[in-house]
């Protein structure tokens, strides 16, 4: 189970009480500009971030609306208007109109039968292997290519 940071979250995202789920809301909440906070997009990192191991979590997902789900460097930058690519550090597939895509530098669609309701994420911190499978069929979804973290913590 994946505990989201509410120091990380954009203002326009409800953490419920347990810290499990979030929602978005119109209206922005009034939380302190720390360094760790998204400002512009909306986006939460999970409290527990990985340097070694073999791990997955599932991601259960609204039926409507965009939506993104995937991991990020400690590091990736969370101020002002960012891309959900590798390449910044976030590893990350989603909803974006009507098409599953994996947010890479270039549009990369997913053919998917319907509309996934449960992601599973998937990270060998050492082999660095990112899939994202859709856990109601059990199907693999996307895979990123192998990369190296290089002793970074990769968080949820």
């Amino acid at each position: 189970n994946v505990t989201l940071d509410p120091d990380t979250a954009n203002p326009h995202l409800v953490l419920s009480e347990d810290r499990r789920s979030v929602r978005w809301d119109e209206t922005p909440q009034n939380l302190p500009n720390n360094p760790q906070r998204f400002d512009t997009y909306c986006s939460v990192l999970g409290c527990e971030g990985f340097t070694v191991g073999r791990h997955y979590w599932e991601v259960q997902l609204g039926s409507r609306g965009f939506w993104a789900v995937g991991v990020a460097r400690d590091s990736a930058w969370r101020k002002g208007w960012i891309y959900l690519y590798p390449s910044q550090g976030i590893w990350a597939v989603g909803i974006c109109g009507d098409k599953f895509q994996a947010f890479t530098s270039f549009e990369t669609v997913q053919p998917l039968n319907g509309r996934p309701r449960t992601i599973r994420v998937s990270l060998d911190y050492e082999k660095g292997h990112v899939a994202f499978f859709d856990a109601d069929n059990e199907t693999l979804a996307f895979a990123f290519p192998p990369t190296s973290f290089n002793g970074e913590k990769i968080l949820p």
